[in-house]
């Protein structure tokens, strides 16, 4: 039976939900996590490192929330700050020179907004992750696990190929964020959501997504889904160049935001 979104905003914010070490647990393996962006410092809320897909190496992404309160407030609550993403474009840089594929785990409501973020340069570290990853010459494919919210989410989107989670959203600002803007009411998320059209069913009728995992609460049947995509996803890609990879992303998202009245 199909979730409401009201059932959709409380699981994508459950703390029972599988965050990014769940993920890299039950679909890759041999994971090392990598630290630092070599300019600032170390960002929790950015997971990076190398892993094996089956016998494939490759370099996972993704934004780390936690299962507790004592953990999202160690992990920012999955908003990251410019060090997190210059480190993620590092490892993905990394991975081009290995030639290893890239798979990013989107899961955040956005980027960190605080003052010292700004100051370290949040606006230039998510627009440098957009301008590099569209040039990247090695296979990248994302999937939004749960919040996909604004630039935070769309610095590690820039893929070959994106995918959602069933019950997952993507948009260019969270709900709540959105209510408080708009109506100066955060109370009012759900009414912004519905508004907003965010759900990977939306996402996928207007052609901004290439594809719907089934969730599952079934934590082992949920890593088999997101593992067998990334599999049919990667051996797609392998059949074009480097050149024609960074080539096909590029004329991807040329085409966001194109309408007929």
């Amino acid at each position: 039976m199909a979730w409401t979104m009201q059932e959709k905003l409380d699981w994508i914010r459950s703390p029972k939900r599988p965050n990014v070490d769940d993920i890299i647990a039950g679909v890759f393996t041999d994971f090392v996590e990598l630290h630092g962006d070599r300019l600032y410092g170390e960002d929790r809320a950015m997971c990076g490192g190398i892993a094996k897909l089956g016998d494939t190496p490759v370099t996972v992404l993704g934004q780390r929330r936690g299962h507790s309160t004592k953990e999202n407030i160690e992990d920012n609550f999955a908003m990251a700050h410019p060090e997190g993403y210059r480190k993620a474009l590092r490892l993905a840089k990394q991975a081009e020179k290995f030639h290893r594929p890239v798979i990013c785990i989107v899961d955040t409501p956005g980027a960190f907004c605080g003052v010292g973020a700004e100051e370290r340069g949040q606006g230039e570290a998510i627009a440098r992750c957009l301008y590099e990853f569209m040039q990247l010459k090695t296979p990248v494919v994302s999937i939004v696990t749960g919040e996909g919210g604004s630039g935070g989410a769309l610095a590690l989107a820039v893929a070959n190929e994106v995918y959602m989670l069933t019950n997952a959203i993507y948009s260019v600002i969270s709900p709540r964020g959105c209510a408080s803007i708009l109506w100066k009411d955060a109370s009012r998320e759900l009414e912004a959501a519905e508004a907003l059209k965010i759900t990977a069913q939306d996402m996928l009728g207007f052609g901004l997504i290439d594809g719907i995992i089934a969730d599952s609460k079934l934590e082992n049947m949920l890593y088999r889904h997101i593992r067998t995509t990334l599999l049919e996803s990667l051996a797609r890609l392998s059949e074009h160049t480097d050149e024609q990879l960074a080539q096909m992303r590029y004329e991807k998202f040329r085409v966001y935001g194109v309408f007929e009245q």
